[in-house]
């Protein structure tokens, strides 16, 4: 049984999130594969498995499973093209618990179609600015599972320190702190805090994006946009906004590849 680690969302080794990719014959029991997630120990492992002329995935951080990961998929597809298992001027499609999930090869990049996840403006939870030292935000808003922080600069942005028990408080997934960017060539940055769900900071999540991207669209006025999600790792992703869809791009490398030695292997 195949298994990669592979950085994504950048186009270079150490960078972007990395993220592990088994690659099944078929099913596999759920306990089995959040045990090899939490023996992996990055922020999500996926596991692909072939179905109908397409692929089944799901994704596990090392102590939950989750319905949507970006990077992962991404790291997924990658390791398809990379591979010769999915052709490359063709489009793969996962079945996911978040629904079909398009994934093409555009230009040497690759394109996710996942679903938007917009934010309502709502006041942030109870404590949940306090755990993060904001003290102004200028916009706070809920998505599905994520709080929205918007603050006014980049350096705000770089300069959170959050306090990751105080953060479980809250009772949401994740939070997503942004503001517009001062760098060059990109529009807004980013960084995701997900302790409920083992991840005190995710390096790049495009999910956080498919919240971001309806955000910024609408505030700039724009459908195509850049962000940088400025954790310690860094990663770009560039964003579309297409009706209740958001296309996200970036590109992968694969850092290792081996095999899960008999040990390892599910039961049966």
């Amino acid at each position: 049984m195949r298994i990669f680690q592979v950085d994504a969302f950048t186009d270079s080794a150490f960078a972007g999130n990395p993220a592990a990719v088994c690659l099944l014959d078929g099913p596999a029991d759920p306990r089995w594969m959040q045990r090899l997630a939490a023996e992996m120990n990055l922020a999500e492992t996926a596991f692909v498995e072939p179905r109908d002329g397409g692929y089944l995935l799901r994704w596990f951080t090392p102590v939950v499973e989750v319905a949507l990961c970006g990077h992962a998929t991404l790291a997924s597809a990658h390791v398809l093209f990379e591979t010769g298992l999915a052709a490359t001027g063709e489009p793969v499609t996962f079945e996911s618990a978040s629904g079909p999930l398009a994934v093409r090869l555009d230009d040497g990049a690759i394109v996710l179609d996942f679903p938007a996840t917009p934010a309502s403006q709502d006041d942030p939870p109870p404590g949940l600015l306090d755990a993060l030292g904001v003290d102004a935000p200028v916009w706070t808003g809920r998505a599905p599972e994520d709080s929205l922080v918007v603050v006014g600069t980049e350096d705000e942005v770089l300069g959170i320190r959050p306090d990751p028990a105080r953060l479980l408080v809250a009772g949401i997934r994740g939070t997503i702190v942004t503001a517009p960017a001062s760098r060059p060539d990109v529009d807004f940055v980013s960084r995701f805090f997900a302790p409920a769900v083992g991840i005190p900071e995710d390096p790049v999540t495009g999910s956080a994006h498919c919240t971001l991207a309806p955000y910024w669209c609408g505030r700039l006025g724009r459908t195509e946009l850049t962000g940088y999600q400025a954790s310690p790792r860094g990663g770009t992703v560039r964003v579309r906004a297409a009706a209740d869809r958001i296309l996200l791009a970036g590109h992968a490398v694969t850092v290792l590849a081996g095999e899960l030695a008999d040990a390892a292997l599910p039961p049966g």
